[in-house]
């Protein structure tokens, strides 16, 4: 699998990314330990059970970061000159342990770079969603990405 180059991008490409993720219980921990992230819902199964969930919730930015790293490998691997930004970023239903994630992406402009002619920024939509088929994460990201030609 290899990332696309700005100019092989047309706004409406649409990529079901085929690599799933079940997120593990050590996922969660390792992830909020590493990001110093206390929070009980991630790591306290009885302040968790206590919740109105019921169970631990997947730390948020764990959730973020797969949605990004499920879509590297179709969409900017070796092509990235840089992440510009995240907006929109939502995050409609929770993520549990035990969910399988899958993620999708959209092109959904396209922009010459005002500053660098052998590059231009792509804004994708992201989209995961669990096993339900329900959406846990979504954004728009910019990347500044190489041209095929200079």
């Amino acid at each position: 699998m290899a990332g696309r180059f700005f100019d092989q991008w047309q706004v409406g490409d649409r990529i079901e990314h085929e690599i799933r993720r079940t997120v593990t219980e050590t996922d969660n921990l390792m992830f909020s330990v590493m990001t110093h992230n206390p929070q009980p819902l991630h790591l306290d199964a009885e302040a968790a059970k206590a919740s109105e969930f019921g169970q631990i919730l997947v730390n948020g930015t764990f959730t973020f970061s797969l949605m990004v790293g499920l879509s590297v490998g179709d969409t900017t691997l070796g092509t990235l000159v840089a992440n510009l930004g995240y907006d929109k970023l939502v995050m409609p239903h929770p993520v549990f342990i035990g969910d399988t994630m899958r993620a999708s992406s959209e092109v959904t402009e396209l922009r010459q770079s005002k500053s660098r002619p052998n590059a231009g920024i792509v804004t994708f939509s992201h989209q995961l969603t669990n096993q339900r088929d329900e959406i846990v994460c979504q954004c728009l990201r910019s990347a500044l990405l190489k041209k095929s030609t200079a």
